[in-house]
């Protein structure tokens, strides 16, 4: 279970980003990375209940390493200030579009998933669902659960209408949509709480339908 000491951690890291310090708190790190592993190992029990694709994945292939990939990026800072993880079949490299858990410090943990990055084929299936059948997917979006629990969200959009479709189409805003990934932030305090695991699976419960939805569009119908 994430505790302060995992939360100092991570802030501490933040404010020491290099491979110096990094080595030095090397004991601090184990600790506090095998906290957020029996943290992630509840949440994963507690989605089994309702995503029996789960049931033979292991935690450890569900977390993501805390290097950085700097070989592409101006910042240099070797190592995230965060944990993070995803929760597919078989764990974070399933193919699919999974559930992403990030904790950090300073309120700023999340739980989020969603459509990020698609490619080409998958941007064309999305847009052909909504111009087909646009109420299925505004009924997950626009439920009021759904909408009071992931109240941000990342909608990229393309500045051109859509080849193919009218600039007075009625769901033109969706079809303009590259980026759809929805996420829900926690405060310290909740990550602190005792139940905080059973707060991150119910949010995973919420999530399930627009996932669901994303998943078969992309990846059934192939």
């Amino acid at each position: 279970m994430p505790n302060q000491h995992t939360l100092q951690f991570l802030k501490n890291l933040e404010e020491n980003n290099n491979r110096e310090w990094f080595q030095a708190n090397r004991k601090d790190y184990e600790i506090a990375k095998q906290e957020f592993e029996h943290f992630c190992q509840e949440v994963l029990n507690g989605l089994c209940a309702f995503q029996e694709d789960l049931l033979n994945t292991r935690v450890k292939d569900c977390i993501f390493r805390i290097n950085r990939d700097i070989r592409f990026s101006k910042d240099k800072s070797p190592y995230k200030n965060h944990f993070s993880a995803a929760f597919g079949p078989g764990g974070r490299n399933s193919g699919r579009i999974d559930f992403y858990l990030q904790v950090e410090s300073g309120n700023r943990s999340l739980l989020g998933g969603g459509m990020w990055e698609p490619t080409a084929a998958h941007l064309a299936s999305f847009r052909q669902e909504i111009d087909y059948n646009p109420e299925h997917l505004k009924g997950i979006i626009f439920n009021e659960t759904f909408k009071s629990y992931y109240n941000q969200v990342s909608a990229q959009k393309v500045k051109l209408v859509p080849k193919g479709y009218t600039a007075n189409h009625p769901d033109i805003e969706l079809l303009k949509c590259k980026t759809l990934f929805y996420n829900h932030q926690y405060p310290d305090t909740e990550v602190l709480s005792p139940n905080f695991a059973k707060e991150v699976v119910k949010g995973c419960f919420i999530l399930k339908p627009y996932l669901d939805y994303l998943n078969e569009l992309f990846y059934n119908n192939a």
